[in-house]
C-alpha cells in the first residue's frame, strides 16, 4: 500500500492539520524528528513577514503511541500564531486579485465575491504541512539507508558552481548554509541580489535539486503512465506553490545533445553492470 497524505486549514486559520497514511507500526517517532525542520524551513533569508510571527512546533495527535508509530493513520496539527490578530474581527472583503495567485481562478471557478477562500487555502503556508510530513518521510527512508535532500541551485541569474563538489558534500554544504547553497561564493552573490531585489519590492526565482541517495533499483512501473516515477514525482514538485518546471536528472541540457552523447550502452563486466561514461 503507498502513503496517503492530506491537509487541510487556513493561511491565517486556527491551525494547519495534516494525515500521513500507510507508515507500518514501530517506527520510532517524536516532535523532535519533526521541528527542526519547520525551523528549518523559517530560516530562509528574503521569506515574508509571516515567517517572523510564526514559531512551528508540530503536535502528533493519532497514530504514535510510547514513541512509535502504530499504523494507524498519523495525525499532526500545527497551530496558526497569526490566527489571534485575525479572530473575532469583522474583515472586509478582499476583492483585487493578485497576479501568480490562485485568486482570480477561485472567484471564477466557485462564484466567490470574497477573494479569501482562495487566497487562505491555496497559500504557501500549507507548505508547512508537507515539511512535517517529508520529515516523517526521511526518517522512515533513513532505516533503509535512504538519504533524501536538497539544496538551492540558483537564485535569479547567479548559479551555484557544484562541478566538484559531490552530492553527500553538496547535502552536507547546504546544512550549514543560510540559502541552503553548498557553493559559498554564489551564496553570498545571492545573498546580495535578494537584498537588492527586496528594496526594489521585488521578486526573484531560482532553482533547486532535490537528491535521493541509496534507491533500490526498481521504484515504479513502465505498466501504467500513473505508476512511472518520473510521472509521480513530477505530480508531487508541481503540487508545491510557486513550482513551474520539473527536470529529472539533466534532462534540459540534454535536449540540446545528440542522443548518443546522452545513452550509452549497457555492458557486463563479470557479474558487474557497466557503462561506458
Amino acid at each position: 500500500m503507498g502513503l496517503r497524505i492530506l491537509t487541510a486549514g487556513e493561511s491565517h486559520g486556527q491551525l494547519m492539520m495534516s494525515i500521513i497514511e500507510g507508515l507500518p507500526a514501530g517506527l520510532q517517532l517524536s516532535t523532535a524528528d519533526i521541528n527542526p525542520d519547520l525551523a528549518r524551513r523559517q530560516l530562509v533569508l528574503g521569506a515574508g513577514g509571516r515567517m517572523r510571527i510564526e514559531k512551528d512546533e508540530v503536535q502528533i495527535v493519532a497514530g504514535v503511541m510510547a514513541g512509535r508509530t502504530t499504523g494507524a493513520p498519523i495525525g499532526l496539527l500545527i497551530p496558526n500564531r497569526d490566527h489571534e490578530k485575525w479572530k473575532n474581527k469583522t474583515i472586509e472583503p478582499f476583492t483585487t486579485p493578485r497576479p501568480g495567485h490562485a485568486d482570480i481562478n477561485g472567484v471564477i471557478k466557485y462564484g466567490y465575491e470574497d477573494i479569501r477562500p482562495s487566497l487562505e487555502r491555496a497559500s504557501a503556508r500549507d507548505t508547512v504541512s508537507h515539511v512535517a510530513i517529508g520529515a516523517i518521510c526521511r526518517k522512515f527512508l533513513a532505516e533503509f539507508g535512504i538519504q533524501v535532500g536538497g539544496y538551492v541551485r540558483s537564485i535569479g541569474i547567479i548559479d551555484a558552481d557544484l562541478a566538484d563538489m559531490d552530492q553527500p558534500t553538496r547535502l552536507l554544504k547546504a546544512k550549514e548554509s543560510e540559502l541552503a547553497c553548498p557553493d559559498d561564493h554564489a551564496a553570498n552573490l545571492m545573498k546580495l541580489e535578494i537584498e537588492k531585489i527586496m528594496q526594489a519590492r521585488d521578486t526573484l526565482g531560482g532553482v533547486i535539486e532535490v537528491v535521493a541517495l541509496g534507491l533500490p533499483i526498481g521504484l515504479g512501473s513502465f505498466v501504467q503512465a500513473d505508476r512511472r516515477l518520473d510521472a509521480r514525482l513530477g505530480a508531487a514538485i508541481l503540487g508545491v506553490q510557486a513550482m513551474k518546471g520539473v527536470e529529472i536528472g539533466e534532462a534540459f541540457e540534454n535536449s540540446r545533445l545528440p542522443g548518443t552523447e546522452v545513452q550509452d550502452a549497457i555492458g557486463l563486466e563479470g557479474s558487474q553492470i557497466i557503462r561506458t561514461t
